[in-house]
């Protein structure tokens, strides 16, 4: 497996597509993010702020916010970022370093985004981590998901390629690919390098290492049991 980026995401859904190589695993892009950002914010100049940004809201110099969008009260955004038309940051929410939104996206309350990439679409709006990752078009996480990007033992982080073996990715952090039209449930975890096809779910409470197939499920945890108060 080498991962293209076409088979994870829809690249006709971001207007950043020049980060990512067709002949190279989706992640490295990641490691691309921070001079590509760099020079799209210096191609705007001084016109960064276009869409809605409330005087309450803590918005950085090297952020760029597209007619259309929104920063909420008590939102901060540290910036450098790039805030895609009809997206809404939601007051609480944290943006820090080096994160790309897409289009009509929405982060909200208790969310933290760090070195991260998300397409048109996605909906990350509840008590949410998301860094040195990828989210693909109409990606979904529900309240509480944790995309861990740091190993605990510090080392850089490996994805497995589906055969029992594993791919030395260079990252010391590297959180998670979910691609396209993706849904993880409540307080799921991904753990460092997880990969997520196209279409899939993570069931709630899940806590998911590894590659998950295109169009498949993961479930975790027993049969639940209910019996009588005594």
């Amino acid at each position: 497996m080498n991962f293209p980026p076409a088979a994870y995401l829809d690249l006709a859904e971001t207007a950043h597509a020049d980060l990512f190589a067709p002949d190279e695993p989706v992640w490295t892009s990641l490691s691309r993010l921070v001079g590509y950002l760099d020079e799209r914010l210096d191609r705007v100049g001084s016109s960064l702020q276009q869409g809605s940004v409330h005087p309450r809201a803590v918005v950085g110099e090297r952020v760029f916010v597209a007619e259309g969008a929104e920063i909420e009260a008590n939102a901060v955004v540290k910036g450098p970022a790039w805030i895609g038309s009809g997206t809404v940051v939601r007051s609480g929410a944290y943006v820090r370093e080096n994160v790309i939104v897409g289009e009509n996206c929405v982060l909200g309350n208790s969310s933290e985004f760090k070195h991260c990439i998300l397409f048109n679409r996605c909906e990350v709006p509840h008590f949410n981590y998301v860094g040195d990752s990828i989210l693909g078009f109409r990606a979904h996480l529900g309240a509480g998901v944790i995309c861990s990007n740091v190993r605990l033992d510090r080392e850089p982080v490996k994805v497995r390629d589906g055969a029992g073996g594993f791919i030395e990715t260079g990252l010391k952090k590297f959180g998670a690919i979910i691609g396209d039209r993706t849904e993880v449930g409540c307080n799921a975890v991904l753990s460092p390098g997880a990969i997520l096809g196209r279409d899939c779910l993570v069931y709630p409470l899940t806590s998911w290492q590894g590659v998950l197939p295109e169009r498949h499920i993961a479930k975790s945890g027993g049969e639940l049991r209910v019996v009588e108060r005594r």
